[in-house]
């Protein structure tokens, strides 16, 4: 398998309200670093995984809502615990629309995608799954 990543990242809010949390059970901030991996089979013609400026756009246009905000507050989060794991999963959902509306230009190439949350230089998350 051939890949490309892309990074960017996002700054949040958000509590996770449940003793198992401790500490983060209150409202905190986040800065995370975001690492979306594209895997193909093969090369395009141009010897592309993916074109990188679409892949950053179309990582960039996932996280724009959530950026700057206070997911509490995010109807779409209602009820959910917005764990690094969760959110891992959300922007590979996320982006599995884009890419099959033909947002990387990939004529079906992508194979499998693997979304990447640092929390910082000590802990990180992801999720990863066929496309």
């Amino acid at each position: 398998m051939f890949a490309v990543e892309v990074r960017d990242h996002i700054m949040i809010a958000h509590s996770l309200p449940s003793p198992v949390f401790g500490p983060a059970q209150g409202m905190h901030g986040a800065t995370f670093t975001v690492d979306t991996a594209f895997f193909t089979e093969d090369l395009d013609e141009h010897g592309l995984v993916v074109d990188i400026g679409l892949a950053t756009e179309a990582l960039a246009q996932t996280l724009s809502p959530m950026r700057y905000k206070n997911l509490d507050e995010v109807p779409e989060f209602a009820g959910k615990f917005t764990t690094t794991e969760f959110l891992c999963q959300h922007i590979f959902g996320q982006l599995r629309a884009m890419i099959a509306a033909g947002a990387l230009k990939d004529g079906g190439r992508v194979r499998r995608m693997r979304i990447t949350l640092h929390e910082s230089h000590m802990a990180r998350a992801w999720f990863e799954a066929e496309v």
